[in-house]
């Protein structure tokens, strides 16, 4: 069993004062749960995370406060013995951002839980319910070589998935997370297993390729525990006498893994993914020290063992960067001198048009992981740091701990694996828009650089030609919807997440507002940019439940526009009043005064800093910004 999977080793080691730190919890000056995440991005073993989860039970129940940790009930349902996992998803969880609430029903109740209306599960009001089922859960008819009889099975199969999708749908509407099946290790034929329909690998690998198709279809979630299965092996993934014994679906080894997985699946549900990869440059983009040995001396040559390892990382970078991540560069070097690999040597993969920022300088790590946080508008909880110098991992771990710094082996051939198993750029979803993420940055800097040249505001956001778009919410943008919803953190009023049904269930109801607003200029399309829903509170009231908008277009006064859309939709409707909660969060100071200038009337103010706003419609006339409006509602 390889270690780098079971061991968790892209997390530091835990420490050797565990059990003294677990006992400090909650006598620091930090909040309890800052110290709870601060504990579990360790790697903890089984015993070590149980421990951990007994001490959040107890904070619990004395009612204390796990803030800043984002709240989330997750039902699991499993033909399996769950209950040496659950504390492990519980402790899990909080590495990720999460204060997770396990709901456990009894053993082996899955098509009770799921298709009862007051079942344990319905009756919870879980984000999310987990299909923790393995094969053996299955009902797999052999059919050797006979293709008709193999597809009804599969086809059953499936059905009773999509049966229980649709209970807990009907029941309690919270996402499904459906595991494919990891399938067994003894074969019928060998090899030819894999080929010959109604054997048990065939089948499985048919109903896995079924689940994908669904959940893509349905907007639900995928949790590819057969992959999990492979990259570790399967024969140390089942464990046949744990099975025997106790019912175990996999090896109890494995339960950090397995816990990890799923806290990572959980948090992507919320949208705590990272958008940032922060490349150190010296002995992890190439071999060598660029500044000591020259252009010549640094290794990254293919066909020579080293150079082709750092060349992994960068490709590993690039492949990221093409479903959306933004690359930007840390790195202690004359500046200069740290751009000319990019600019001249020819084996070098990664070129400057792909790095959104570039920090070459002598200041410490940490001061210039924070220029470039605010250069994107990001928070620091959206980076990823790779650096080859365990000094500087620890620095920054120490001094911005939102900031994931994975653990790198001393063999930079294990670089790029480490990376993508620590699993930080996890999706749930994927939209269009993730493709062009990283260009509409790099074309905000271009913005930047021409606002200093326009000679005023108002010139400048004339000069940029912009075009707005506004339409109710529809299929095509609902994936966009969703993602903007649970990831907007700082332009964002409420910070109310929806999942894909609650979004359909919005864009289907007539008495719902909603509009997706989509923002282009001279340099290219922004994309979707702002997300509103607006519901009925009252006779001629309107309340706006959800106002978001991308940081990426501050500044432009996008905001006025959207309130002047709103107001022609709400006088066409009858509506004579809009109110909107300003709900205070960590993160979205931003928008502490969104209400105020934008002309509404403070009617409530909460010790939490919660505040209530009205605008009578009558009369309401926004300023107007320099830019086309297209109007699809």
């Amino acid at each position: 069993m390889y270690p780098l999977y079971a061991e968790l080793q892209w997390l530091p080691p835990a420490p050797a004062d565990f059990p003294q730190r677990l006992k400090a919890l909650g006598n620091g000056t930090g909040t309890l749960g800052l110290e709870l995440r601060a504990l579990a991005l360790h790697a903890l073993d089984l015993n070590q995370l149980t421990k951990l989860a007994k001490v959040i039970g107890r904070a619990r129940r004395e009612g204390n406060s796990l803030d800043p940790l984002t709240p989330f009930r997750l039902a699991v349902l499993s033909n399996s013995t769950i209950d040496l996992i659950v504390p492990a998803l519980v402790s899990s969880a909080v590495r990720h951002g999460i204060a997770l609430d396990v709901v456990q029903p009894s053993y082996d109740q899955v098509a009770h839980e799921a298709l009862q209306p007051d079942s344990q599960v319905n009756s919870s009001n879980p984000d999310a319910v987990l299909f923790s089922l393995d094969y053996h859960a299955l009902p797999l008819k052999l059919s050797l070589g006979d293709a008709a009889a193999a597809s009804a099975t599969v086809q059953g199969v499936t059905g009773y998935l999509q049966a229980l999708r649709n209970g807990i749908k009907a029941n309690s509407n919270a996402v499904c997370i459906f595991q494919t099946f990891a399938p067994p290790v003894e074969t019928l034929f060998g090899s030819l297993d894999r080929a010959l329909p109604g054997t048990p690998r065939s089948l499985i690998d048919a109903v896995n390729r079924e689940i994908a198709e669904f959940v893509l279809d349905s907007g639900d979630v995928l949790l590819d525990v057969a992959g999990l299965a492979e990259t570790v092996g399967l024969a140390d993934w089942h464990n046949t006498q744990l099975w025997n014994l106790a019912k175990f679906s996999f090896s109890d080894e494995l339960i950090p893994l397995y816990a990890d997985h799923v806290a990572r699946t959980v948090a992507a549900i919320r949208g705590k993914s990272r958008k940032v990869l922060i490349l150190d440059l010296d002995n992890t983009v190439w071999g060598g020290v660029i500044g000591d040995d020259g252009l010549e001396g640094i290794v990254i040559a293919q066909g020579d063992a080293r150079g082709e390892a750092h060349l992994a990382v960068q490709r590993h970078a690039l492949d990221l960067r093409q479903r959306g991540i933004l690359l930007a560069v840390s790195s202690k070097n004359t500046d200069e001198i740290a751009r000319e690999p990019f600019e001249k040597h020819a084996e070098m993969l990664l070129k400057l048009e792909h790095i959104a920022v570039f920090q070459a300088n002598w200041s410490d790590k940490a001061t210039n992981i924070q220029a470039i946080a605010k250069e994107l508008s990001l928070g620091l909880d959206a980076m990823v740091f790779l650096d080859d110098n365990p000094v500087e991992r620890g620095l920054v771990r120490a001094m911005l701990p939102q900031v994931a710094v994975p653990e790198l082996p001393d063999e930079p051939a294990y670089f790029a694996r480490t990376l993508a198993a620590a699993g930080y750029f996890e999706a749930v979803t994927f939209a269009g828009e993730d493709l062009r993420r990283a260009g509409f940055y790099q074309d905000n800097a271009r913005r930047a650089s021409l606002q200093k040249t326009a000679g005023g505001l108002d010139a400048y956001l004339a000069s940029l030609d912009m075009t707005i778009t506004f339409q109710p919410f529809d299929a095509t943008g609902r994936a966009r919807i969703v993602q903007l919803i649970n990831k907007s953190n700082q332009y964002n009023l409420t910070t109310r997440r929806y999942t894909d049904p609650q979004v359909t269930e919005a864009e289907n109801d007539p008495a719902v507002f909603t509009l997706q607003v989509r923002l282009a200029d001279i340099f290219g399309d922004n994309g979707m940019i702002s997300v509103v829903i607006c519901r009925p509170a009252s006779a001629g009231i309107w309340d706006i439940d959800t106002w978001l908008m991308s940081c990426r277009v501050l500044g432009r006064n996008v905001e006025h526009m959207v309130l002047r859309e709103i107001l022609d939709h709400a006088r066409a409707a009858g509506i004579r009043k809009l109110t909107g909660t300003y709900r205070p969060t960590d993160r979205n100071k931003l928008v502490v005064d969104h209400y105020a200038r934008l002309g509404f009337t403070l009617v409530g103010e909460e010790e939490s800093g919660l505040t209530q706003w009205e605008l009578l419609v009558e009369g309401a006339e926004p300023a107007g910004v320099p830019m086309k409006v297209i109007s699809l509602a």
